[in-house]
């Protein structure tokens, strides 16, 4: 929503074609799928029944875009690009593709069914690689995204423009504590508070941070873990009672966009503990935007996004390491103000969502200049 926003700010007249799913927006022209009532699922990760969401999703692009009569298309993550260059075809337009991940790595990562063999896992990067080639050009999030894309599935560097991903800097921003959202999630005053905003899942890092918190509390007794995000909330709302952390360890479940900025001015500091070498991890913007201390695992991408402002556990393995981190960082009050202040000038300097703007113009450009 953020994106399109921001080139509306640019001039550009945008409508979205999504699934039935969410809510609708003040200020954007969102086009919806007939409601298939099953369907519910809104967190990241594949899913069976996009085998015949997905047609559905394109039968209601083609329509809307017969109408509207677009010069782009803008397709998100590898099933869209699938759609948009069967648009492509159709209506002789340019397509851009926005890509977020390995399509292979995600369904690896979420230990899809039809990764399961290296046979299969083999097919799914040749299809990958067919369908890396649809767009007239790729927009990524990291300079690791445009190596892999040029290396493994080889796509033209020409081809390739890097955006990154952006926040909201007016509304992201560094604030006090709001007293009554502390009362609401039984968070006495005192805290010394680690947040998260995200995916709750292993693959989002979840589990470690969660193995890591009980070293964290024998060294900082008032720290307080705030897990926000969902699905499973329900499992590691379990998983926490089980580890005798119920009172130090609050699980908010899903937490509104507009909402997320005050949950995460509760944070002293905050984690990202995603592994993925190539997967976004865009929740580190918002961190950044609120001026918030990241610690994050050593990846590439990590490293891209927060430079030498990121505090980093070199084992993308290791619970502990990623407690005295924590510990760390907790426990040294000036260099958590001195990152906090300048995470918050590079977020609004690089991340803000109309340099991104200027960035996904360009690209526009060179795809439009192609046709």
């Amino acid at each position: 929503a953020e994106q399109a926003y921001a080139l509306q700010r640019k001039g550009y007249t945008i409508k979205i074609i999504t699934y039935h799913l969410g809510r609708d927006l003040d200020g954007l022209d969102i086009v919806r799928t007939t409601t298939i009532p099953w369907y519910k699922k809104l967190g990241p990760g594949p899913s069976w029944h996009k085998f015949y969401v997905d047609p559905l999703l394109l039968i209601t692009a083609y329509r809307a875009a017969r109408d509207f009569k677009p010069d782009i298309i803008h397709a998100h993550l590898h099933e869209g690009v699938i759609l948009g260059w069967i648009l492509k075809k159709l209506l002789r337009l340019p397509l851009i593709f926005d890509m977020q991940g390995s399509l292979t790595g995600e369904l690896i990562a979420h230990n899809f069914p039809l990764v399961k063999t290296t046979w299969l896992k083999n097919c799914w990067y040749a299809v990958e690689k067919i369908i890396d080639h649809m767009g007239d050009v790729i927009l990524v999030q990291s300079t690791e995204m445009k190596h892999e894309l040029e290396k493994k599935f080889a796509v033209s560097s020409s081809d390739i423009f890097l955006a990154y991903d952006g926040v909201s800097t007016d509304l992201f921003t560094p604030g006090q504590r709001d007293s009554e959202l502390l009362k609401k999630l039984n968070i006495p005053d005192g805290k010394k508070v680690i947040v998260y905003l995200g995916g709750l899942s292993p693959h989002k890092g979840v589990d470690i941070l969660l193995e890591a918190f009980p070293e964290v509390l024998e060294k900082i007794p008032n720290a307080f873990l705030l897990l926000m995000g969902y699905p499973n909330e329900e499992h590691y709302r379990l998983k926490v009672q089980e580890m005798g952390l119920t009172d130090v360890v609050r699980i908010t479940g899903r937490v509104v966009y507009e909402d997320a900025p005050r949950y995460l001015r509760l944070g002293d500091i905050a984690v990202a503990p995603k592994r993925s070498q190539t997967e976004a991890n865009g929740k580190i913007y918002n961190y950044m935007a609120a001026g918030l201390p990241t610690i994050a695992f050593d990846t590439i991408l990590n490293r891209e996004i927060l430079g030498d402002l990121g505090i980093y556990v070199y084992d993308l393995n290791d619970p502990e390491g990623l407690a005295q981190a924590m510990i760390e960082l907790l426990m040294n009050d000036a260099k958590r103000k001195d990152l906090a202040n300048h995470v918050r000038e590079k977020a609004v300097k690089d991340y803000s969502w109309d340099s991104v703007a200027s960035r996904i113009t360009k690209a526009y450009d060179a795809a439009t200049s192609a046709q």
